[in-house]
């Protein structure tokens, strides 16, 4: 009998996994955004994670594609475009 018992958890075992749900794949990216990030800035980082508040992009470099992009959209050059970078990047 104690044989069948381990084939049995073996066969659950081998089961394919089960695709995340969305709150479940929410919770996973968010977490992984989060790395480094501890005590109440985590806590704060994943309570507007998780309700899909952090429209930004998840980092710096594609924050300074994206602000780059709209300032070469709206044409600014000189003192405007270091005052557009410098709000956006705050954003």
């Amino acid at each position: 009998m104690g044989a069948a018992f381990v084939f049995a958890g073996a066969c659950q075992a081998a089961e394919p996994a089960k695709a995340l749900t969305p709150q479940q794949q929410r919770m996973a990216d968010c977490n992984k955004q989060a790395a480094g990030k501890s005590g109440d800035e985590r806590k704060s980082f994943m309570s507007t994670c998780l309700k899909g508040e952090n429209a930004a992009p998840a980092t710096q470099q594609e924050k300074m594609k994206s602000c780059n992009a709209d300032a070469s959209k709206k044409s600014l050059k000189g003192d405007e475009r270091k005052a557009f970078m410098s709000s956006c990047l705050r954003a």
